[in-house]
């Protein structure tokens, strides 16, 4: 029975890939939430060896007709892995897939998203889930869809094993975005056809700002028929049973933030030129905020189509304060109270309030995120990044307070985090962790003992660094992501604020009793989104089936958040949709308050100024919390 997949494998070894003849297959994914398919390797290709082990890729030509995401899975006969592909929608494409993703745990990366994302040319692919194991003992190719919509479809025409990359390439057709940063082969309501479509938009939404602004906010934003003791900065106080940002003026404030707005959404384009119709001018200025990877839009290989829009819109070598001053007249019009140091937006007038992000320390020698703690320099060289990021900021009313890292990728790995120290160059933090397994045993205790020692020393560094050169501002932790175990999460009592990003419909009471039961300290969301397969964009970590559900889930989970006595603050992420074509890590999540063309989206609106003035009675038990979701209220 063996002797067929020997001599395949001996064939396979002689040549340099494994050729598919089989001809193509394709699933309509449609009538269940969750729709499988699997092929034998056998109907894929006779010749395909059941051990992959010699090969490094997995070669496939697919056409998917919507970027929502799918389950690619290889079955051995122990166990299936899956990982999840997010496809470009309507086109042919290659992807040379690395099997070391399969058989192994990814490694490098300082948060979630480096650690799982990984970009491609043709797709883009997350592998910080479903499993790893040896792939010697193949049996067949499988896909998983979980809520699929509108039945689509996927063909596959070629499957292949090479031990050396063909490269990843869009096959047919060539050009997927228009000169506006849209996707072509796509249609929806309100699609730009021509810059005199955008113009008058721009010019329509300009003069009905400030119309109908959110009601009852003060000049911070917030509530402005509430009183507390005011400090000229803010701070956090229980009330009555309720927790409470307090701002610069004395009044209760509930942190309704937007992450990443700023000047600049980049795509990769080297090696893929010919996928767009232009490319953005390679003059445009950079982000003053560092939020692109270099220094302007069009660098390295990299272009923002929404930077380009933004200067369709403002003209002159002003245009980024004329952004700004639009930009914080939304934040008031819309209730958006928080934003995320963008220097333009610090400076522009009126003020909004703002967070910082601070991760300078995570520099040099680190492993899933977490520094050499250890080393003769690290305290030194925590206050040296303090002093640059803080004592800027320290005498600002509108600062509420420094995030201190986000997502570290470490907690629920201690056992992979010990290896990479063991195995890695000599450091300090190999060597405190030789010595500590060598005194107390190396068991998946002491390893986890020793994690939780080495976080809470990091810890005690950065905070006492941080209120060494700014006094008057909060701490707002560690924004978390997944699920640390208890041990992590209890040593945030140190922080001012605990902060967590939930990826729900709706936050999860359970969950923040849980991390209010160990920390003690008042909860901020430190992200949430929906978002919508369509337009050439995947839907990001949590899926609407339209805009109109989008808004609806939007008002249910920042309601439910509000009525949460222990919940301070709710910021989504992402101001503007990440690029179609992806962000530097590939993804390209629909998650934008505003589009590539920098408008925003009409029912998302609708729904945020609505919530946003029920707020203060949905925090005070006056009205219930939204419901809402497909259109309508939830039963």
């Amino acid at each position: 029975m063996k002797r067929p997949v020997l001599a395949a494998w001996c064939l396979a070894i002689l040549l340099p890939a494994v050729a598919a003849s089989a001809g193509p297959v394709s699933v309509t994914f449609s009538g269940s939430r969750t729709v499988s398919k699997q092929w034998p390797l056998t109907e894929l290709d006779s010749q395909l060896p059941a051990d992959w082990s010699g090969f490094q890729f997995l070669v496939l030509e697919f056409r998917a007709s919507s970027p929502q995401r799918f389950e690619l899975e290889v079955r051995t006969s122990k166990q299936v892995i899956s990982k999840r592909i997010q496809p470009m929608a309507g086109a042919w494409v290659r992807a040379a897939i690395p099997l070391k993703y399969y058989s192994a745990a990814p490694s490098g990366g300082y948060d979630l998203a480096s650690l799982s994302n990984k970009p491609a040319a043709s797709y883009f692919i997350n592998i910080g889930s479903g499993g790893w194991g040896p792939l010697n003992e193949v049996v067949s190719l499988g896909v998983t869809m979980r809520d699929p919509l509108n039945a689509p479809t996927l063909e596959i025409r070629s499957v292949k094993l090479a031990k050396d990359s063909p490269g990843d390439e869009v096959l047919e057709p060539k050009v997927l975005v228009d000169e506006f940063g849209q996707w072509i082969s796509a249609d929806w309501p309100g699609k730009a056809k021509n810059l005199d479509d955008l113009k008058a938009a721009w010019a329509e939404e300009d003069q009905s700002l400030g119309k109908s602004p959110v009601p009852n906010r003060d000049e911070y934003g917030g509530f402005l028929s509430t009183s507390a003791k005011a400090t000229g900065f803010f701070r956090v106080e229980k009330i009555d049973g309720r927790w409470w940002f307090i701002d610069p003026a004395g009044h209760y404030f509930f942190s309704d933030g937007a992450n990443g707005i700023g000047t600049v959404s980049a795509t990769r384009t080297a090696g893929r030129e010919s996928i767009f119709t232009a490319l953005p001018p390679a003059n445009l200025i950079a982000d003053p905020a560092g939020l692109a990877p270099t220094t302007g839009p069009s660098f390295a290989g990299s272009a923002s189509f929404y930077t380009w829009n933004l200067t369709r819109r403002y003209a002159g070598p002003e245009w980024r304060k004329q952004w700004a001053a639009l930009t914080v007249r939304r934040m008031a019009d819309w209730g958006v109270n928080t934003f995320y140091g963008d220097p333009d937006l610090i400076a522009a007038t009126p003020r909004q309030p703002y967070v910082i992000t601070v991760r300078a320390w995570q520099t040099g020698q680190s492993y899933l995120g977490m520094p050499d703690v250890y080393a003769d320099d690290f305290a030194q060289r925590v206050d040296e990044a303090a002093a640059r990021a803080c004592e800027p900021h320290k005498d600002d009313p509108y600062l509420i307070g420094y995030f201190l890292g986000n997502e570290p990728s470490w907690p629920g790995r201690e056992s992979q985090l010990a290896d990479l120290i063991l195995e890695g160059a000599s450091s300090a933090t190999k060597t405190e962790l030789k010595n500590w397994l060598f005194n107390h045993g190396d068991t998946a205790a002491t390893r986890n003992q020793f994690a939780l020692r080495t976080f809470e020393k990091y810890l005690t560094i950065i905070i006492a660094a941080e209120k060494r050169h700014d006094p008057n501002h909060l701490n707002l932790g560690i924004r978390f992501g997944s699920s640390p175990p208890a041990g992590v999460i209890s040593l945030a009592k140190m922080f001012d604020v605990y902060s967590h990003n939930i990826y729900q419909p709706a936050p999860d009471p359970a969950r923040l009793a849980h991390f209010y039961e160990l920390t003690g300290r008042p909860i901020l969301i430190g992200e949430f989104h929906v978002g919508v397969p369509g337009r050439g964009m995947a839907p990001g970590l949590v899926q609407a089936a339209s805009q109109a559900e989008r808004a609806n889930i939007y008002s249910n989970y920042v309601e439910n958040a509000a009525a949460n006595p222990n919940v301070i603050g709710a910021h989504w992420f992402t101001w503007v949709d990440e690029p179609n074509t992806g962000r530097n890590d590939g993804e390209n999540y629909n998650i934008g308050m505003v589009d590539v063309t920098d408008r925003p989206y009409p029912e998302l609106l609708a729904a945020m100024k609505l919530s946003h003035s029920r707020l203060l009675d949905v925090r005070m038990g006056k009205i219930a919390p939204a419901t809402r979701r497909n259109g309508a209220e939830a039963q």
